[in-house]
């Protein structure tokens, strides 16, 4: 395993770091993460992802975006949702460059699913399952998305979570290529405020509902 570590030039001209992990044999396989905004890709639920797909033989893409940093502080929400389109749309294209992958995992996690939403209307990302976590289904196009792709997909969000709404929710069950968990007492964080076990419970729900897909 290799992990190698690169960067574009993004968004009004800021550095966007990325992490590709390859596998020690050469795959056809890729995982793509894409976090929130202070939900980082070395957070407990992507580090257990990225161990279930390497095991699998799945190289793994890391978008490292810092939209908390002081770069970004005079955006607007607008400038950022431009900035995470543009940004994603680069990276994954740097780390599609004289590749043959074939089979994909797209993963988002909150602020992560408004670029995984443009992003699977990729004509590569045709077949490729998506992992929706925390979703912003107050998020139009996010939702609409998810709705109505034929892409095979879960989606794990907490009835705490100040994104979930019940009809939200029960729109994304109408979707028979979707496979929607409620996580009770969870908030936006993957936390249970009352009961700590309960949050390793939730973790050990989206990991084990990710090794099964």
């Amino acid at each position: 395993m290799k992990a190698i570590n690169n960067k574009v030039i993004g968004y009004k001209e800021i550095e966007v770091p990325y992490t590709v992990v390859l596998t020690e044999d050469y795959t056809k396989k890729l995982a793509i993460f894409l976090p929130g905004a202070g939900y980082t890709t070395k957070s407990p639920l992507f580090h257990f992802a990225e161990e279930i797909f390497l095991n699998e033989n799945y190289d793994v893409l890391r978008v490292n975006y810092q939209y908390t940093d002081k770069a970004y502080d005079g955006f607007t929400m607008n400038e950022l949702d431009e900035a995470i389109l543009h940004d994603v749309r680069l990276v994954i294209g740097e780390a599609l460059k004289g590749r043959n992958y074939q089979e994909f995992y797209l993963v988002g996690k909150s602020l992560g699913t408004i670029a995984m939403g443009a992003e699977m209307k990729r004509r590569e990302f045709s077949e490729a399952k998506a992992v929706w976590v925390t979703p912003l289904l107050n998020r139009e196009e996010v939702l609409n998305t998810m709705v109505n792709s034929r892409n095979p997909a879960l989606c794990f969000i907490g009835d705490k979570d100040r994104y979930y709404s019940p009809g939200a929710f029960e729109l994304l069950k109408t979707n028979p290529n979707l496979e929607a968990t409620l996580l009770p007492d969870i908030n936006h964080r993957l936390d249970c405020e009352t009961d700590p076990l309960k949050s390793i419970d939730a973790l050990k729900q989206i990991i084990a509902g990710i090794k099964k897909f």
